[in-house]
């Protein structure tokens, strides 16, 4: 199932983010904060892609999650979008919605 950030989702925290700011900034912003999250681990940082794979800690009831953040924008240029997604590993109780707010809600702090 999961969820992702998306221009068709009305609450503005699963929007993906755009910035006038030069992608390799924004990616390091993303993974900075990635790092800080408690119950998140940075597991890859792709810096040619610009690709960051966290394993966000599940609970009792609801299982771990794997959370790709892609940064994308044109080389040399201060333009970033970057975009969250969540897939659950199973379990009773995804929490794929709140792990993109629980990401982009602070990283929309960060950068904008």
């Amino acid at each position: 199932m999961g969820c992702s950030t998306s221009d068709s989702e009305e609450h503005p925290g699963l929007k993906p983010v755009r910035v006038p700011i030069r992608r390799e900034s924004v990616f390091e912003e993303a993974k900075n904060l990635a790092s800080e999250l408690p119950g998140w681990r940075v597991v890859r940082a792709d810096e040619r892609e610009f690709v960051i794979v966290c394993e966000r800690a599940g609970g009792m009831l609801a299982p771990a999650s794997t959370v790709t953040i892609r940064v994308e924008g044109p080389e040399g240029l201060p333009s970033a979008t970057v975009h969250c997604s969540s897939e659950s590993r199973g379990g009773l109780f995804a929490r794929d919605r709140q792990n993109v707010l629980e990401f982009m809600t602070p990283f929309r702090r960060r950068v904008c």
